[in-house]
């Protein structure tokens, strides 16, 4: 097995922070890792003269690369070791045209550049960021086998999936001086002779990559000294003030994405104030949810503000006046007033709501992707194209009758204006009693709607390891319960005294101008969660504790890494090795979980994967060693990088079971009980 990495930076560009690179750096780092092979891959750039200084001072192999931005992600391009003027020439086109951040260049421009790809080893950033688009990937998937990613948890997942890229994994090391400590990420490749030919075709063959050079996939480096972990379940077992939080930390700088429960985090002691952050913490994790919950009523209250009733009455009252007004002076009326564009009304011009509606919803089924094959069995597509033509065309055609509209309106209004001027006859006032009678029953379906939002009633439930997540809405008890879901120091006492009239309560929220209309619709009911035990109470105050350990080690399917410190110092053991064991093993298939614990029930009982052992240890001399010793449960011996050893039985007794002696006495003690 061969260890790599083709991604490493020597030139500061637009792209990077400056930094200052330093030989000696890279030296030490390839020596240290026990590097084969590396690639030069500066953004955008190729130094032959840097190249050959660099090729010249080391022992590994060293190839020429470039890191091109390639419609903003990132692919390399790596070439053998040979013709470096015909690749310095290519790569300065490259530069050419990636001057200024957030310049890129194109898949046609890059074959253009850089001819036949057959000659190249191109890798593009696939689970990293900046992804190269799948679009792009697919036009070069002729010359493409790997994609790079930033974690051992995505090379595992793309490593077991036959429909993925090969995935390999590499620094990205900025390589300048004053670097004491180097990250551990590169990739093993089963290959012989190490000629740009022979990796790639190592690199099609993902049975060929692994992570470890003798483990394969199971075990990857964690630390630049060597020490390694398994890539599904980690215990750190150890005597306190041995190294293990800060084997912990350790690990936790190593990773760019890290799931981190430190000891004691989770526990509550003050229970009053506690109970209330922890339901607001729930209520902020399923705001999603109650977002979702309120949506419609929002689009209901969108559709509402602008209403006014109090306006809307003068009117009509001013239009009924006006006319009997009008029908008094029958007799007296001038030239001016018989006019028949005096008492004119306006034409409607009101926008096509339904009709726009009506062209996204046919879009969204031509557009639809992930239900592509049903719609295309049960509708024909052309049929469903010309559809939306017609209906755009008609929607051109409406849109222009409306613009005709608004200028006949224009005119009709400057006409009556100048009557009205000239005349001494009453005017009717203008009022569309149809949308007057509209807004009235669409602010009395309003005052419906918030009724039934305000009864009380669940709207969701979730079971979680054994607790019940309840979600309810009911109506606010108070102005304070407002301004806690608005989270500004705005006052709502005034408001809140017509809450028990929606309407009237709408327009006191529009008469203060701190107030966002946009966030109305969370101040006409209350969401509210609570968390039941198994037996259908409200959680204690150590149960909420259990509980947001269930959620936060759920919550790590989010990130590349998890790391639990000591959970036994919060929580008993039979909730340890019922939901917490369960869970831990369950997220270990998809991710490495590293446990620090000094507990049986979480380290014999959770069946680790891989046990790393931390130890304070008095050398010759008086000098204090700390030193770590790993290796797979059923070995009976645990290593260190530097070669020593330890017996896996005697730090088991001793790290878990206070001694052989005592857990002897233990069970003695019973058996007694028991019989």
């Amino acid at each position: 097995m061969k260890k790599i990495d083709l991604h490493l930076h020597t030139i500061p560009t637009v792209s990077d922070a400056d930094f200052t690179f330093s030989l000696d750096t890279l030296k030490k780092y390839v020596d240290s890792s026990e590097l084969d092979a590396i690639a030069i891959t500066n953004h955008d750039i190729f130094d032959l003269a840097q190249f050959h200084e660099i090729n010249e001072a080391l022992d590994c192999i060293v190839f020429p690369g470039i890191e091109i931005n390639l419609d903003n992600g990132h692919i390399l391009v790596i070439s053998e070791n040979r013709s470096l003027e015909e690749f310095k020439i290519k790569a300065e086109q490259v530069s050419d045209k990636v001057k200024e951040m957030g310049d890129s260049i194109s898949v046609d421009e890059l074959v253009h550049i850089f001819g036949d790809l057959n000659n190249y080893l191109l890798i593009p950033h696939y689970q990293k960021k900046p992804v190269v688009s799948s679009g792009n990937i697919s036009k070069l998937s002729d010359f493409i086998c790997v994609g790079e990613v930033d974690s051992p948890k995505k090379f595992i997942r793309l490593a077991r999936d036959e429909t993925e890229l090969t995935p390999v994994l590499f620094s990205d090391l900025r390589v300048k001086e004053g670097l004491r400590t180097f990250p551990p990420r590169q990739t093993y490749i089963d290959c012989g002779e190490l000629t740009l030919d022979a990796i790639k075709h190592s690199l099609r063959d993902r049975g060929k990559v692994a992570l470890s050079k003798l483990d394969g996939n199971s075990l990857f480096n964690i630390f630049d000294d060597g020490q390694q972990l398994s890539t599904g379940l980690n215990i750190v077992l150890g005597a306190r003030s041995s190294g293990k939080t800060v084997t912990l930390n350790r690990i936790n700088e190593e990773f760019d994405n890290v799931k981190y429960i430190t000891q004691f985090s989770l526990v509550q002691r003050d229970d009053a104030n506690n109970e209330k952050d922890f339901n607001a913490g729930v209520a902020r994790k399923k705001s999603n949810f109650s977002d979702k919950h309120l949506s419609a009523f929002k689009s209901v209250l969108d559709d509402v503000i602008n209403i006014d009733l109090v306006v809307n009455k003068r009117k009509v009252v001013d239009y009924l006046d006006t006319l009997m007004k009008l029908a008094d002076e029958a007799g007296k009326r001038d030239a001016f007033s018989r006019v028949a564009l005096f008492n004119e009304t306006l034409f409607d011009t009101g926008e096509e709501k339904g009709l726009n509606e009506l062209i996204g919803a046919v879009r969204l089924l031509i557009e639809n992707i992930e239900y592509r094959e049903l719609i295309e069995r049960n509708v024909n597509m052309d049929a469903l194209k010309g559809l939306a033509c017609e209906l755009i065309e008609l929607l051109w055609g409406k849109n222009l009758e409306r613009k005709k509209r608004m200028a006949v309106n224009d005119v009709v209004r400057d006409v009556k204006s100048k009557l009205h001027l000239r005349s001494s006859s009453t005017q009717v006032k203008d009022v569309d009693l149809y949308e007057v009678m509209i807004e009235h029953k669409k602010v009395k379906r309003f005052i419906e709607i918030v009724k039934r939002l305000q009864t009380e009633k669940v709207i969701y439930e979730e079971n979680i390891q054994g607790f019940k997540v309840v979600c309810k809405q009911r109506a606010f008890r108070g102005a304070g319960e407002i301004k806690g879901v608005s989270g500004r120091k705005i006052a709502f006492t005034e408001a809140f005294k017509e809450y028990s009239s929606p309407y009237k309560y709408l327009m006191k929220l529009k008469e203060n101008d701190a107030h966002v209309p946009s966030d109305f619709y969370k101040y006409f009911a209350c969401i509210e969660y609570e968390i039941l035990n198994r037996d259908g109470y409200r959680v204690s105050g150590g149960e909420r504790s259990e509980f947001r350990l269930l959620q936060e080690i759920k919550d790590a399917q989010n990130y590349d890494c998890l790391l639990v410190d000591e959970p036994e110092s919060s929580f008993d053991n039979l909730f340890l090795k019922g939901e917490v064991n369960q869970i831990l093993k369950e997220i270990s298939r998809t991710m490495p979980v590293v446990v620090v614990t000094h507990n049986s029930t979480v380290g014999a009982s959770m069946n680790a994967d891989y046990i790393v052992y931390t130890s304070k240890e008095n050398e010759e001399e008086g000098k204090i060693v700390y030193r770590r010793y790993s290796g797979h449960p059923s070995d009976k011996e645990l290593r260190s990088v530097d070669g020593k050893t330890i017996s896996n039985f005697r730090v088991t007794m001793d790290s878990l079971e206070a001694g052989e002696g005592a857990y002897v006495e233990r069970n003695s003690s019973y058996e007694s009980i028991k019989n």
